[in-house]
């Protein structure tokens, strides 16, 4: 398993080199960009990344603008903005959009690390997340449509008797149904299936 990427965009060639010394005194990989755009051309840092460290304003796509575009590709990355000039209703838009943090320049590097190794792990904890929820997604779409249909009824709290009827069945094949409903998710109770089917739904959105 590959270890936390941390990658560092900054135009400004004397902190990005001190910058990703830094990093490596963490024990992570690093990788430095002079511009936003590089980084976006690096498909296999922006599948790895765990953290961004991110210069706010550069020639060409600036960090605000890296960040928007980000957002938009459905990417979560932990970012941390560095910039010298940081007023506040930048910083306010940043953290608003979810940055991690913004550090000022000059900044205390302990600080700097410390964020860093904060960032890797929410990262990490959100990768396991994300992955969890795409199995779980995965069993949901193993059910069959009539399945489905079974699985709401539960779900909204119907008995066999209500869910047959509705859905034009007997009950025996409720019964069925609602066995395979039960095997497939891997759920041995009905609070249980609930509660996933109402995670799974809050995930989707």
């Amino acid at each position: 398993m590959n270890r936390p990427l941390v990658c560092v965009v900054d135009d400004d060639d004397a902190v990005r080199l001190s910058i990703g010394l830094l990093v490596e005194t963490l024990g992570f990989p690093v990788r430095c960009y002079r511009g936003a755009v590089d980084f976006l051309n690096d498909g296999e840092a922006l599948e790895r990344a765990h953290c961004l460290v991110l210069d706010v304003r550069m020639p060409g796509l600036s960090g605000v603008g890296l960040q928007d575009r980000l957002g938009r590709i459905g990417q979560r990355l932990p970012i941390i903005f560095v910039s010298a000039h940081g007023d506040v209703p930048m910083v306010a838009r940043v953290m608003r959009e979810g940055a991690f943090d913004f550090l000022q320049k000059p900044f205390n590097e302990q600080v700097l690390l410390d964020r860093i190794n904060e960032a890797v792990q929410v990262a990490a904890q959100r990768r396991q997340e994300g992955a969890r929820w795409t199995e779980i997604q995965g069993r949901l779409d193993g059910l069959t449509a009539r399945e489905r249909d079974v699985m709401d009824g539960m779900v909204a709290g119907r008995l066999n008797k209500q869910i047959a009827e509705g859905l034009g069945i007997s009950i025996k094949t409720v019964e069925q149904h609602r066995a395979r409903v039960m095997e497939k998710l891997q759920v041995e109770s009905l609070a249980e299936l609930v509660r996933l089917v109402i995670e799974a739904r809050y995930h989707a959105d």
